[in-house]
């Protein structure tokens, strides 16, 4: 096993907002992919420069919940009263479809809901346990006073002294290798 592969990325650590947002625009000119900021708080335009153009793609899941919770509720609801167990009541159509609606949209709603928080969850990578990043004792003030950039080591950019030497070349107040 390489060196490298038990290596989750390289932080450097910054104090101030500015600061992280040029490195971040720097990093994202570099063309690293695979990276992540850290703040206290929300920084305008950090969001735009660490990811351009990316949405998660949870509406196409709740799209498709939505399809199957609603669908699949008006198709049960029809094959029940018109295949399964048809029972004539004055004279009225077994598919009564007014009948099957009000449930169908309820069932469309949740099934929306359930994909939609399920989509979200996978593209945040939790439920997770344990994150690397806690190992390092400086990244307890990304909660306070301190900005921090993550290159991910399974950035296809990355290379370790290359990497090292550019993020050193951005002045941060500390450069620490995360161990996976």
């Amino acid at each position: 096993m390489s060196d490298d592969a038990r290596i989750h990325g390289l932080l450097a650590e910054f104090g101030a907002a500015d600061e992280l947002l040029r490195a971040v625009e720097r990093a994202r000119a570099e063309r690293y992919s695979a990276i992540e900021a850290f703040s206290p708080f929300p920084i305008d335009g950090l969001a735009e420069a660490i990811a351009p153009g990316t949405h998660g793609g949870v509406a196409p899941w709740m799209l498709a919940g939505a399809v199957l919770g609603g669908g699949g509720t008006y198709l049960l609801e029809w094959y029940s009263a018109v295949i399964d167990y048809p029972i004539l009541v004055g004279g009225r159509p077994l598919n009564s479809w007014p009948a099957f609606l009000p449930p169908a949209i309820e069932m469309t709603v949740l099934g929306a809901v359930i994909f939609g928080v399920l989509a979200m969850l996978i593209a945040n990578g939790l439920p997770r346990l344990h994150h690397p990043l806690f190992g390092i004792a400086a990244f307890e003030r990304a909660s306070s006073d301190r900005f921090f950039l993550l290159v991910h080591a399974d950035d296809p950019r990355y290379q370790r002294e290359r990497t090292r030497a550019f993020l050193a070349a951005l002045s941060p107040l500390s450069l620490t290798e995360v161990a996976a």
